[in-house]
């Protein structure tokens, strides 16, 4: 039926969710997802707005990773993505969760899904994915509390009444690494369908023994409920299982100078086998309604609710080796944590023109309770060293808990946002957001301690956009954030963090952006970002974290995406940046490498046959903060990646991806000092799609 789904594209973009709507094409019914795209190139973003707008009329920093290029590129992880997204730098996550660093601000929960927050420590899949959309900067108008250098977008395929479709991918690497994907898209009534997602991952790499698996499962129902009214359903279950791999420690280079990632043990494991192990469970439950209230006037809701139980246990470096064969001191812990989240949004969106000024107004309210719980027990290892001449993995056991809290956030929101146009040449986007954080939680080791703090904030936006011509904008944006001093996971607060006030955040960027034709988008971004209050990371000790003052980081983005001729695609981009200590330029934020370039191309050399090509390049970056002469420096690096793309027929295509193709020994991300990530040496994946 084809008002099945018919949502207005303001409406779809309310909640930043990736909805379904109805065109007319030659009388036949096609459904697009919003925002839309062609290849590589996004044109409409939910994400900076929560109204879907083109990319073209954003005044921010977004770079959207389309469902075309996730395939072209094999990608499998959230860290396969973020490779080759300008400014971002991967993080290690402790072997265990995704993480992140935006514009010098590191962050495990600046996740979300379809606009609604996606904040537990845990991997992030793609099967389900239809983008990914990457904002920089603070964004508290949007999307609340949070580290402020940007958020990731997560946009679930949706339903749709177009015909019954049915897909499937399969693929396995030169490790022995495979997967296989189903993708049902079923009409059921003429007014209700289901899409299927389902995945199977068997997990493996380069690195002495590691393994593991994950599966998930996501239905999802949409129905026309008739009079303009839509509603949705989803359901995901995941289950994730594997080795925790915090990789391999530094060594000590010259006095003086900066630790380097020690070399000659690419694959050694520094751990405990059948000790190391992190798993998930998650159920994750996704309502949304829709409806359109009067003429110009949108409204919707959509409600998650996420029960989340993981583990992790590890043994780990937990100093630098003393030398290339020499000893390099261990340390272990385990920590379970039990998650559930409930949060609402919802959101008006009105059109409402005066003479030849256009507003678009969105207001909204959203609210959210979660609770946790953790715990973590120290280990006691047989043996407190790795030999690194004569390598024997300890035994470990785990003694008393160590820590033992659970808490509670509650956190309420209320947001006014105007788009407004003045004519053709001038747009102003201005708005305001309340929030009130709530944390009440107990530390229950020994005597039970109570900790609680009630953060009230106000966060503005304000961005200019000038079009001289349709196809350019030039815009400047200035925007405020913040982060609660309970960190991004709420697992406790010291009585000196009760009194502290919170992390603020504000940025300035201006930049350009200019769609070159239909197909081909440059953009250019120069941004500062300041940072007060600020705490980090403690690089001597885990459970632990320091204040450093203000930081400011600053630098320039330059982005292409789209097609150069009708057989080339490409993406590419360069990011310089400079995150440091403000009044003290030796002090240097972890993971922040001044230069960072990024290519991928895609030629179709007949109807058949296509070839990819990709280059990706960081120079140095600091494993942590420096604050010592002695903190770890990861060197530069540049990998390239290449691709073969066969179409055997329109419902038939194979892929081969080679992975560092030179063979290039490098290190990918780090945790800190001593946990750091080598490189994958060569590496292919073959893959194969059916469709039908």
């Amino acid at each position: 039926m084809k008002n099945l789904l018919l949502i207005s594209t303001a409406l779809m973009a309310a909640s930043g969710h990736a909805w379904a709507t109805e065109v007319e094409n030659e009388g036949v019914g096609v459904i697009i997802v919003t925002g839309r795209s062609d290849g590589y190139l996004a044109t409409n973003s939910v994400t900076a707005t929560k109204i879907d707008t083109p990319l073209i009329d954003i005044p921010q920093s977004i770079t959207v990773i389309t469902r075309e290029r996730l395939d072209d590129q094999a990608q499998r992880s959230m860290a396969d993505v973020l490779r080759y997204v300008p400014g971002a730098t991967v993080g290690q996550g402790e072997g265990n969760r995704d993480q992140i660093t935006l514009r010098g601000q590191n962050t495990t929960a600046d996740f979300f899904l379809d606009g609604v927050r996606d904040d537990v420590q845990y991997y992030r899949s793609l099967y389900n994915i239809e983008r990914v959309e990457v904002l920089k900067g603070p964004f508290a108008l949007i999307f609340g509390r949070g580290g402020s250098g940007g958020i990731i977008n997560r946009v679930q395929k949706s339903p749709t009444t177009d015909n019954l479709a049915i897909g499937g991918v399969a693929s396995v690497n030169s490790f022995g690494a495979w997967d296989i994907s189903s993708d049902i898209n079923a009409p059921l009534t003429g007014n209700t369908a289901l899409r299927l997602n389902a995945n199977y991952e068997k997990l493996n790499n380069h690195r002495d023994y590691f393994d593991g698996e994950r599966y998930a499962i996501n239905p999802y129902v949409a129905v026309d409920l008739g009079g303009g009214w839509k509603a949705g359903l989803s359901y995901e279950y995941v289950n994730d299982d594997r080795v925790t791999d915090r990789g391999i420690p530094s060594i000590a280079t010259a006095p003086g100078q900066p630790n380097r990632p020690i070399t000659g043990y690419r694959d050694t494991f520094f751990g405990t086998p059948d000790v190391n192990r992190a798993g998930l469970e998650a159920h994750i439950v996704k309502a949304r309604l829709d409806g359109k209230l009067a003429e110009n006037l949108d409204w919707s809701t959509t409600m998650l609710y996420g029960d989340y139980d993981k583990y992790y246990t590890n043994v780990y470096a937990n100093g630098a080796a003393t030398s290339q064969t020499g000893t390099v001191a261990l340390s272990s812990y385990t920590d379970p944590t039990e998650r559930q989240n409930f949060i609402a949004q919802s959101n008006l969106v009105w059109d409402a023109n005066v003479g030849s000024i256009g507003n678009k107004i969105l207001l909204g309210l959203e609210y959210g309770d979660q609770d946790s719980t953790n715990q973590r027990r120290n280990g006691t290892l047989s043996s407190s060293t790795l030999n690194l001449a004569n390598i024997v993995y300890p035994t470990v056991t785990f003694g008393a808990l160590a820590r033992d809290t659970v808490s509670n956030v509650r956190f309420f929101s209320a947001y006014a946002q105007d788009q407004i146009s003045f004519g053709d040449y001038i747009d102003v986007v201005v708005g305001l957001r309340y929030d009130r954080f709530e944390i009440k939680g107990t530390d229950r080791i020994g005597t039970p301690r109570p900790f609680a703090r009630t953060d009230e904030k106000l966060s503005p936006r304000l961005g200019l956009i000038l079009k001289p011509q349709e196809n350019i904008s030039i815009y400047g944006s200035y925007s405020q954030s913040f982060l609660p001093r309970s960190g991004d996971q709420f697992l406790t607060m010291t009585a000196t963090q009760q009194n502290l006030a919170p992390e603020k955040f504000t940025n300035y960027e201006v930049g350009a952006k200019w769609d070159i034709h239909k197909d081909l988008n440059v953009t250019l971004a120069l941004f500062q970002l300041d940072r007060s209050n600020a705490t980090t990371p403690n690089p001597d000790n885990v459970t632990a974290t320091i204040n450093v003052g203000g930081t400011r980081t600053k630098g320039a983005e330059l982005a292409l995406t789209g097609r150069i001729t009708p057989s080339w695609q490409m993406t590419g981009s360069y990011t310089y940046q400079v995150a440091k200590l403000r009044g003290n330029d030796l002090v240097r934020l972890a993971q922040v490498p001044k230069h960072q370039f990024a290519l991928w191309n895609r030629y179709e050399l007949n109807r058949s046959v296509g070839a990819g090509l990709g280059v990706v390049h960081q120079s140095g970056q600091f494993a942590a903060i420096r604050t010592l002469a002695t903190t770890t420096r990861l060197p530069s690096f540049t990998r390239v990646d290449a691709a073969l793309f066969i179409k055997a027929s329109d419902k038939v295509e194979f892929q081969v991806n080679v992975e560092n193709i030179l063979d290039k020994e490098y290190f990918a991300d780090a945790h800190n000092n001593n946990n750091i990530t080598p490189g994958a040496p060569v590496n292919a994946r073959f893959t194969a799609r059916v469709k039908f």
